[in-house]
């Protein structure tokens, strides 16, 4: 028989094991939600995303956006990612990094943005890879001018298998 004073620490007992059961039924929640809480997850940090399946945190940039540093067919590349923009948008300092060169693209393609008007040529990326994630075949633009950074865009995004926002952080997932 249980007596009342061994009550309270019976109680306890119970609720430890059922945090404890519940912690391991969720291990994969609760580590994303310590790992969001703490801060401690950066694009590109193979430890800090490991235990993601195909997935990459990005913090949110003290100006409010969002920025990944992408390996773009070998060759790092800062981007700005932008859901407004329809395309992944290069710079022509970025496209030359990459190996295009301006001399041979065709600008023939008219490209209406925040700042006005101005024209692209349309290049095929082979690979972009934030972290965790990669995707392959990605059609671009290099920009002719206008552009201060590089832009990832719907045509990058809308190949993954999801996109959220959790407060300071974008959470990518192939």
């Amino acid at each position: 028989m249980i007596e009342v004073k061994q009550i309270p620490g019976l109680m306890f007992a119970l609720l430890i094991g059922a945090l404890l059961a519940s912690y391991f039924d969720n291990r994969d929640d609760v580590q994303e939600v310590k790992a969001l809480i703490a801060g401690d997850t950066e694009a590109n940090d193979p430890e800090a995303s490991a235990h993601y399946t195909n997935a990459t945190i990005l913090k949110r940039e003290y100006d409010g956006h969002f920025r990944a540093r992408a390996d773009v067919n070998g060759i790092e590349v800062k981007f700005l990612i932008d859901t407004g923009a329809s395309t992944v948008a290069l710079t022509l300092d970025d496209a030359e990094r990459l190996g295009f060169d301006p001399d041979e693209l065709d600008f023939r393609w008219a490209i209406n943005t925040a700042g006005g008007e101005t024209k692209g040529a349309s290049v095929l990326i082979r690979s972009i890879r934030i972290g965790q994630v990669e995707v392959r075949d990605i059609r671009a633009m290099v920009m002719d001018h206008d552009l201060e950074e590089s832009l990832l865009g719907m045509t990058f995004l809308s190949e993954l298998y999801s996109y959220e926002f959790r407060k300071r952080n974008l959470i990518i997932r192939q």
